[in-house]
């Protein structure tokens, strides 16, 4: 199916996942994959192909960065679609170049270092678009006085998900995968659970930008 105007996607090799009336779970390549059909026979289709060998790219693209850093078109590999490229320290963020099939940059994935008592996050510069920066869902709207505020309430009432975006960024225990909303301008425009399952809420998001971050993973 086409990748340009997914809204929602998993990154997997899952392709027919157990459901009421099926017990067996089908896998296939590692792909970028899109919910189709009903619960009873949901398929998970794929759009966009991860690169599991090591496959000739432009020469723009390092060969350090990995295959599982590039996505194709196609099952084969024939056609490639965007690739990550070699990260850049810059004012002590981590950037990380995003192009298209043809070498040309498409926007820029950004980690920004964690500010304590928070876990560090992330920005997406897409060209002619505001910037987009994911926060944790349970602080996107408030300062970080207000954030502990609503962490401390929801660990009182035995949320403890909640607490696990706190302390040091790779401290001693590994953080669960967070929820993130990622805003331009005020507005949610995207959210991600960990790094494998992106809703895409604005359609002027290129989507490429979205699965280049699935493929790094927040971490």
């Amino acid at each position: 199916m086409g990748w340009e105007r997914v809204r929602e996607f998993v990154v997997g090799d899952v392709e027919r996942p157990a459901t009421p009336t099926r017990n067996r779970i089908t896998r296939g390549p590692r792909a970028v994959r899109v919910a189709k059909r009903g619960t009873n026979d949901r398929v998970l289709a794929p759009c966009a192909y991860v690169a599991m060998s090591d496959l000739p790219l432009p020469v723009s693209a390092p060969p350090a960065r990995g295959p599982e850093l590039a996505l194709f078109e196609d099952r084969d590999a024939t056609r490639l679609l965007c690739y990550v490229g070699e990260p850049q320290e810059v004012a002590g963020e981590r950037h990380h170049p995003v192009h298209d099939g043809q070498g040309q940059l498409i926007g820029t994935l950004r980690r920004v270092p964690p500010r304590r008592p928070f876990r560090h996050t992330w920005a997406i510069d897409q060209p002619d678009h505001p910037t987009i920066v994911g926060r944790n869902e349970w602080i996107a709207g408030g300062s970080p006085k207000d954030a502990l505020a609503r962490a401390a309430g929801r660990f009182a009432v035995g949320v403890l998900g909640a607490v696990a975006d706190l302390g040091a960024d790779g401290g001693d225990h590994p953080a669960k995968p967070r929820t993130l909303e990622w805003r331009a301008d005020g507005v949610v425009v995207m959210l991600s659970e960990g790094s494998e399952k992106v809703t895409v809420k604005a359609e002027w998001i290129d989507r490429r930008l979205a699965f280049a971050f699935a493929l790094l993973g927040d971490r």
